[in-house]
């Protein structure tokens, strides 16, 4: 039996939001000429995403009407200002006067029919009648719930404001700051969609802002929670990564990280369309291989680009002209950009952000995370970052890029611990470990996963060096080098005696 054909969204004119990243969670903007609520607590952007809303149509030669309850024309005005807008060429129309509000007044603003509406709301009619505007936001819905009274009038205000504004073919924002009692959900059942802004208010660093969309009718869109950032000139919103939208064809190979004995012990060096995750303790030289490998990638031609949450660009290029690793003159070109990053203001949308900017503009093939401890401080919740690193690292596996993922142990000796468990969604392991002989703290290095090309399965001696890493001969004389404690039995030359072979 065939199965019925699905049925087809029809097209729908849409209003842009003036937001990009908005518009492309809503799949193209808000469908004209019908009602959405806005909500969210006080601070949490309603009102400037209202008047990026009203100036995206006056961009596009549309007429906006900006109707107050809850602040004045001048606050509104001085809001834009901090933006570096003009409100030029909006019309402001203030609902309710400082008389309006008086003790004294207490009618309802509207009545529950079009026919017994007040003079105030004759007044915002005739407004409407003579601008005609295509776009309109009302701020706020509290100050009508207020002003109401009983929940039945406030109920039949917004039906009839409603069927009002449709009448004249308007695109409604109606803001409300949801001072009504928690689960009162009777606007989201007259908005045609429900646009909900909320933000994580932690004890130290920015507020992480997000928002959903609740409801949308007749439209596909994205749903979940999509980080935005409220700043100087509005909202950037970050739509949240789906990686099965981004599928590519590409060549899987392996490229050299710079060192031959590494690359061994690797299988053959870092697999392009997978990621390597350097764990180890503090100071065990997790970033100087990064940057080594990072080096290489950069002489074959490569473009990169190297995330940094733990230190400041000034220390990493030290310790690189310190070994003589060779990135400065690739900064300065544009092939390589490093960013420093403050995991107190970055939200993980943002970050991936950037990232998708690196690999789909600068058409990056190696990126690198350092570290993953940090990048955990700027999550609301460790399950979170799970979710969120499981798509950013699908998404990057699947555009071809050679991802490196740096994550640091608690602790310099012993087995250590991490703040979470990365080892599942890693493609391959590189471990990194001190470990005591002959009176002196040494390094070494192994590799313990590898899902896509077969690897070493030995234990070397590591140590970094004028040029970067060196990787010496297998500690086959030695018991105990994970665990930190080694004990030795044997002749075999170590990196320090001068007598052994380095492979660079």
């Amino acid at each position: 039996m065939t199965p019925p054909e699905t049925a087809r969204i029809p097209d729908q004119a849409r209003a842009s939001t003036g937001i990009e990243g908005l518009d492309h969670v809503l799949g193209g903007g808000l469908p004209t000429h019908h009602l959405y609520l806005v909500e969210g607590q006080p601070g949490a952007g309603k009102t400037t995403l209202g008047i990026q809303f009203l100036l995206e149509g006056v961009k596009r030669g549309e007429t906006g009407l900006y109707v107050t309850l809850s602040e004045t024309g001048d606050e509104l005005r001085t809001v834009a200002a901090s933006h570096g807008w003009s409100l030029e060429g909006l019309t402001i129309f203030e609902l309710v006067t400082i008389d309006g509000l008086g003790p004294d007044a207490e009618q309802s603003i509207l009545h529950p029919s079009e026919v017994e509406l007040g003079e105030t709301t004759r007044g915002v009619m005739a407004e409407v009648e003579r601008i005609k505007p295509q776009r309109v936001v009302f701020d706020s819905l509290s100050e009508m719930r207020l002003l109401a009274q009983d929940p039945l009038r406030y109920r039949r205000q917004i039906l009839a404001l409603k069927h009002f504004f449709v009448r004249f073919k308007c695109t409604v924002l109606m803001l409300d700051d949801m001072s009504t009692k928690a689960g009162d959900l009777q606007l989201h059942s007259i908005a045609h969609g429900v646009l909900s802004l909320d933000q994580v208010v932690g004890e130290y660093g920015e507020n992480k802002r997000f928002l959903r969309v609740v409801k949308l009718r007749g439209v596909k869109f994205r749903g979940g929670e999509h980080d935005f950032r409220l700043d100087t000139g509005g909202i950037e919103l970050f739509p949240r990564l789906v990686a099965a939208e981004h599928r590519s064809s590409f060549e899987q190979i392996a490229a050299s990280t710079g060192n031959r004995a590494l690359d061994d012990i690797l299988g053959g060096g870092l697999n392009y369309g997978s990621n390597t995750l350097f764990v180890g303790p503090s100071g065990v030289g997790k970033t100087t291989t990064a940057m080594t490998c990072i080096a290489a990638a950069l002489a074959r031609g490569e473009q990169c680009s190297y995330y940094l949450f733990d230190e400041g660009l000034a220390t990493l290029l030290a310790r690189c002209r310190s070994l003589d690793i060779p990135i400065e003159r690739y900064l300065s070109s544009g092939q390589l950009e490093i960013i420093a990053l403050d995991p107190a203001a970055m939200s993980p949308g943002e970050f991936v952000s950037l990232v998708r900017h690196a690999v789909e503009v600068r058409r990056a093939t190696m990126v690198g995370v350092d570290s993953l401890n940090a990048y955990l401080q700027a999550m609301p919740g460790g399950k979170f970052l799970m979710l969120q690193m499981h798509e950013l690292l699908t998404y990057l596996n699947q555009q071809g890029v050679a991802t490196i993922l740096v994550l640091g142990q608690h602790g310099l000796f012993g087995e250590g611990r991490t703040d979470l468990d990365m080892s599942y969604l890693s493609d391959a392991i590189l471990l990194f470990r001190f470990f005591e002989a002959r009176g002196s703290l040494l390094k070494a290095v192994s590799v313990v996963k590898s899902r896509t090309q077969a690897h070493e399965l030995t234990i070397r001696e590591f140590r970094l060096g004028k040029g970067g890493v060196e990787v010496g001969q297998a500690l086959t004389d030695f018991v105990g080098v994970l665990k930190g404690v080694a004990s030795y039995a044997g002749s075999q030359a170590l990196l320090g005696d001068g007598s052994d072979i380095v492979t660079k």
